[in-house]
């Protein structure tokens, strides 16, 4: 039998590409307009002058761009072709003004894409003696890379319900509402004031405003990077602990905290904030035993490490109060689960996402209830209260699928080049998960090679894989089109 699909799908049409990209080129001129302020508040020329060049550049394109007429349909592999364009063409202008950093070009390139996919992951080597715009620049690029690029062009620019739907949210329909723009900018509202009660949370604490605004940027986007060679573990104790907190925050799914200003039980009853609160619980739980006994920390030293860790690990931040090289295997592995499983659906969090494994918990409930019953019997899988449709379980084995696939191959190839199997499984799991915890594998003297694999791995699991596989399918680009 022949192969129909092809006749029912349609290539992307650059116009359509090309509008888009415009829209979100001028969403860029105003994110990068924050920098370029703060490069000229502290006197860095060199920075702010590739800024400038950067802006005007972007600035060319999107006035070219709003000189077409506005689409009046957006096709799926569209919206998917640009997402996927915007996380890699944003990293590769990023690279112009951090470019005045020093850093070689690869290094440069690894700390854009790092930022930018909020992973925290860093082969600059020591950071303390570094310019403040190189820390604000990379915070920045994590603070607005959390919550997506698409979703701010959505809530500030883009007036076409049609395509707002899919540019939110064009993977997994998880975020997507019957009023996109509205509910784009409600978490533009609740991320935003988070941001500012973080700041003065951690402001009141360290006594450095540049300090709070850093890691909080970086902590409300669960990226990481940090103005600090030692991370956590150069701020006073409780600066910590409000990270941790705000890290939680930013691992559940931001538009719960909207409702829940109607509607507060919401909150309170929503799986994945259960399921957040379970894992969170039980990975503190073991790490402490573990740091304890295999790692022969005292209990209360355990006790702290352990929930600073887990939560970095489970929200995917990714900010390190220890090193993780003097941790025990076992902890290794902890670890590892939890930046693997990841926070919310909807949140900054990266990772496969508690959806999921919540999804793929309740198949496997469905499977064995299945087994008990008579052949004939008519039985479907419910999660919440909704039943699961085919295209979410389609999706979500196809994402756990792929997820898996990447690690496995990127790991295969950095056993191939000689590290440690444990070591290197943490590594590619926290680029992949876009966590940012090192093992001690990334860094300056990694291999040119292996830094553009993470960078790859840090794309892949920032745009949950399916998006660059679209952009990079043949049929997206070849065959016939929509008028």
């Amino acid at each position: 039998m022949p192969d129909s699909s092809g006749t029912l799908s349609y290539a992307v049409r650059p116009r359509v590409v090309g509008y888009y990209l415009s829209q979100l080129a001028l969403m860029l001129v105003l994110l990068t307009l924050v920098p370029f302020g703060v490069s000229v508040a502290f006197g860095e020329s060199a920075y702010g002058v590739r800024f400038g060049i950067v802006i005007a550049g972007l600035a060319l394109v999107a006035w070219r761009g709003m000189q077409q007429p506005a689409p009046q349909q957006i096709q799926t592999n569209e919206a998917l072709v640009v997402v996927g364009l915007a996380f890699v063409i944003t990293p590769l202008l990023m690279t112009v003004p951090l470019s005045a950093s020093g850093l070689p070009y690869i290094d440069v390139l690894f700390e854009s894409v790092s930022a930018i996919t909020t992973t925290g992951l860093s082969t600059a080597g020591s950071v303390d003696d570094r310019a403040p715009i190189f820390h604000f620049t990379r915070a920045w690029m994590q603070w607005f890379g959390g919550l997506g690029i698409a979703a701010l062009s959505v809530a500030l620019l883009m007036g076409h319900h049609a395509a707002a739907r899919r540019l939110s949210d064009p993977v997994d329909n998880e975020n997507i509402a019957t009023t996109a723009r509205t509910q784009a900018r409600q978490l533009l509202t609740v991320y935003g004031t988070m941001t500012v009660v973080g700041v003065i949370a951690l402001w009141a604490v360290t006594g450095d405003a540049f300090v709070a605004v850093v890691h909080m940027l970086a902590t409300v986007s669960t990226g990481g990077f940090s103005s600090f060679d030692a991370s956590l573990a150069a701020m006073p104790p409780a600066a910590g602990w409000i990270v941790s907190v705000f890290a939680l925050l930013g691992a559940v799914p931001l538009l719960l905290y909207y409702g829940a200003l109607r509607r507060p039980r919401e909150l309170f009853a929503d799986r994945e904030v259960h399921a957040l609160a379970v894992m969170v619980v039980l990975l503190c739980g073991l790490l402490t035993l573990s740091l304890a006994t295999f790692s022969s920390l005292p209990w209360a030293d355990a006790v702290e490490q352990a929930v600073l860790s887990g939560v970095s690990a489970q929200t995917t931040t990714g900010f390190a109060s220890m090193p993780v090289a003097q941790m025990d295997p076992l902890s290794h592995l902890l670890l590892i689960v939890g930046m693997l499983i990841g926070g919310g659906s909807g949140s900054t969090a990266g990772g496969i996402k508690l959806l999921r494994l919540l999804i793929f918990w309740r198949l496997l409930q469905h499977f064995l209830h299945r087994s008990a019953m008579p052949p004939h019997a008519v039985a479907d899988a419910h999660l919440g209260g909704r039943r699961l449709e085919a295209a979410d379980i389609e999706r979500t084995m196809l994402v756990l699928g792929l997820f898996t696939a990447t690690i496995l191959v990127s790991w295969l190839i950095f056993v191939g080049q000689g590290f440690a199997a444990l070591d290197a499984l943490f590594e590619v799991v926290s680029a992949v998960s876009t966590v940012g915890l090192s093992s001690g594998i990334s860094g300056p003297e990694l291999a040119p090679t292996l830094k553009l694999l993470l960078c790859t791995d840090m794309l892949l699991g920032r745009l949950e894989i399916l998006a660059l596989l679209v952009l990079l399918y043949p049929r997206t680009w070849i065959g016939r089109r929509t008028p």
